[in-house]
Formats: C-alpha cells, sequence, structure tokens
C-alpha cells in the first residue's frame, strides 16, 4: 500500500499525447498472440554490458546502446500484421509508419527502468498481454520533490505516447506482479524537430 502513497494511480490523461484505452484486444486474440510470442528467441534486454531480465526480441530495427544507433533486424512478421493494422488505425498512422516491433517479456518480478525511448523513434503504442503492471512518469529532466504519478496497464490494454507525453516524461515498469508480455510499436522519427 505504501507504494500507491508513493506513486498515486491516475485514470486520466497525465500529459497531452497520453492516451490510454482499456480491452482492445479480445482474450482469444490475447490467447493467441501470447502462444506465437512463446515459440519466440526471446533474448535478455542488453543495455551495453548490463543484461536485463526482460526477454526481448525486435523487429524492423535493434538499438544498439553500445553504438547508440539504430541497426537492421529482421522485418516485422506476419503473424504481428493484423495487429499493427488495428494499432496504426487506433493511432490514426498507416501501418507502414509502425517499422519497429518490440516484444517483450516480463517475469514476476521483473522491472524496467526510468527512461525515454531513444530518440531514433518518434510515436511509441504499447499493448500489453496476460499480467497487468503499473507505468509510472515523472517529468524530464526530473524535478526537484515532484512525486511520481502512475497508471494501470490492464492485460489486453493499449497507450499511447506522443507529443508531450513522449518528449517531456520519463517512464518506468516496477517489479511485475506476474508474468506479463507486452508489444511496442514505434515509427522512426523523421526530423530532430519531430514529435515537438
Amino acid at each position: 500500500m505504501a507504494q500507491r502513497s508513493l506513486f498515486p494511480v491516475i485514470d486520466l490523461a497525465f500529459a497531452k499525447g497520453y492516451v490510454y484505452e482499456a480491452d482492445f484486444l479480445s482474450p482469444a486474440e490475447e490467447s493467441n498472440l501470447v502462444e506465437q510470442i512463446r515459440r519466440l528467441p526471446l533474448a535478455p534486454a542488453q543495455y551495453k554490458e548490463f543484461h536485463a531480465k526482460r526477454r526481448v526480441i525486435s523487429y524492423g530495427g535493434r538499438y544498439d546502446f553500445s553504438a547508440q544507433e539504430l541497426r537492421d533486424a529482421d522485418p516485422i512478421p506476419s503473424f504481428l500484421e493484423p495487429l499493427r493494422q488495428r494499432v496504426a488505425s487506433w493511432a490514426g498512422r498507416s501501418s507502414a509508419s509502425f517499422s519497429h516491433a518490440l516484444i517483450a517479456e516480463y517475469a514476476e518480478g521483473t522491472r524496467l527502468g526510468w527512461h525515454r525511448d531513444v530518440p531514433q523513434f518518434e510515436l511509441v503504442v504499447g499493448v500489453s498481454l496476460q499480467g497487468p503492471c503499473r507505468m509510472r512518469f515523472r517529468r524530464f529532466p526530473p524535478r526537484h520533490r515532484e512525486r511520481s504519478i502512475a497508471v494501470e496497464l490492464a492485460p489486453r490494454s493499449i497507450y499511447r505516447l506522443d507529443g508531450e507525453a513522449r518528449w517531456e516524461w520519463q517512464h518506468s515498469i516496477p517489479p511485475t506482479p506476474a508474468l506479463r508480455y507486452s508489444i511496442t510499436f514505434r515509427t522512426v522519427r523523421r526530423s530532430a524537430s519531430a514529435g515537438e
């Protein structure tokens, strides 16, 4: 309960560009995606010399944190295409603009530290599968004594980070209470001023 007081949960948009919708997928759609994901060669996420507990696979591009550049990766697989089209329609973009997809597995107790997505990406849309989680947000750069806020990401939900929510806030995920998967689609940033 102490965590709830430190990171108050909110239901409304905290910043322009944050959009959330519960029940974006049906239980059957979720089950089918999880079945496909369990067959993938997920590997621990690597940040320079550090290997995270979170296991991932990238499509359409793989960010190399040592070189700080986006490198080639396998194309987005066909089983993700129907979801990519629905995500694009929901976000008001073309499906082709979502040229990057990241699938992540969060075993129980897995966390993700404070960060903003790398600047090579612009619009970020995430879909949550199986287990719930809390996503915390704080302004970037962090402000002295300003408290973080948190939103609940329910299974089968979708969220969007664009504009202010994408560039002026960091996010993190505290240890997950149960096994969770996420599928994150991103558009590539076209110029230094994109998204601002």
